[in-house]
């Protein structure tokens, strides 16, 4: 079996789904003290951004997840801007004032990309469709995929912030790998399998609302998913099933695109797995819409 290690953002502020509310106009966005903006010359899969005490590092990013992530929305939640939205790439690498947080840091984001993208947005409200996670059973029972978690979690975040404040300004929680249970955290993993070589996703994660569940399923599915389980409390649950389009690699101009791949259980199939099922509906779904947005001076 043919593996592949994903790399997720894992933290809250980037997974939500909604837009947050702007800083009012007599509170500023607040500002990098420093920051490099360049084009990018690495691999189209080598993509990352890491907020780490003091700093922000953004690897071979387009433009469309830079404003995803500093605005905190889905990508099914980002409507026009220029036609290099998703092909040209930069590397940007900024100096945040001590003692930032990781929501003042993404704010930073957004003003650096008001500053040197020249980026101007606006948000629109419209009724679309959505999903509703409901209870798949009538008893109210969780599938053999989902369990109640056994870790204190509280405890166990505040031990790994004391052991990175202990090892220094640069120091961040690594999550475990892939193959091993998440404590408290959560992974991705996918693994090529079948005849005709199709991935399957494993999404396996541990101490988790189920709110950050739906905000995942927003994701995958683009389309946004509320939680209407009225299920409290934390969760371990493990997600698996065959992605028909999220790792497919865009084809060469002017050639045609390849058949999807689909070489096992669905995501809705997944989801059942956890005693839980998905229900279209419709309701208000926030978008960005971007006004416009220019190639930014390099330094």
């Amino acid at each position: 079996m043919r593996l592949l290690v994903l790399v997720v953002p894992l933290m809250a502020a980037i997974a939500s789904a909604q837009t947050p509310a702007p800083p009012s106009p007599e509170s500023p966005l607040p500002t990098f003290e420093v920051a490099s903006v360049k084009s990018s010359k690495n691999a189209p899969m080598n993509m990352m951004t890491r907020i780490l005490p003091g700093r922000l590092e953004a690897t071979n990013m387009p433009l469309r997840m830079l404003i995803t992530q500093a605005y905190r929305v889905r990508a099914y939640q980002l409507q026009g801007g220029p036609s290099w939205l998703d092909s040209d790439r930069f590397d940007i690498v900024a100096k945040a004032p001590d003692g930032s947080t990781p929501d003042q840091t993404l704010l930073m984001l957004r003003a650096l990309l008001v500053e040197r993208f020249r980026l101007k947005v606006h948000t629109v409200t419209k009724d679309a469709p959505i999903y509703a996670l409901v209870m798949a059973r009538s008893d109210g029972t969780i599938g053999p995929k989902m369990s109640k978690t056994t870790d204190d979690c509280e405890a166990i975040s505040a031990q790994r912030a004391a052991a990175s404040r202990a090892r220094g300004p640069d120091a961040v929680f690594t999550p475990p790998p892939p193959t091993e249970r998440p404590i408290c955290t959560a992974s991705a993993m996918s693994s090529a399998q079948g005849p005709s070589g199709g991935f399957v996703l494993r999404y396996r994660s541990g101490g988790q609302q189920l709110d950050v569940l739906a905000r995942t399923l927003s994701g995958l599915l683009e389309r946004l998913v509320i939680n209407r389980t009225a299920l409290t409390g934390l969760y371990d649950y493990d997600l698996e099933f065959s992605p028909p389009r999220l790792l497919a690699t865009a084809p060469e101009v002017g050639a045609t695109p390849a058949a999807p791949i689909d070489d096992g259980p669905t995501i809705f199939d997944a989801v059942h797995q956890l005693g839980l099922k998905l229900e279209s509906t419709r309701g208000p779904v926030e978008y960005l819409v971007i006004d416009s947005a220019d190639h930014p001076t390099e330094d």
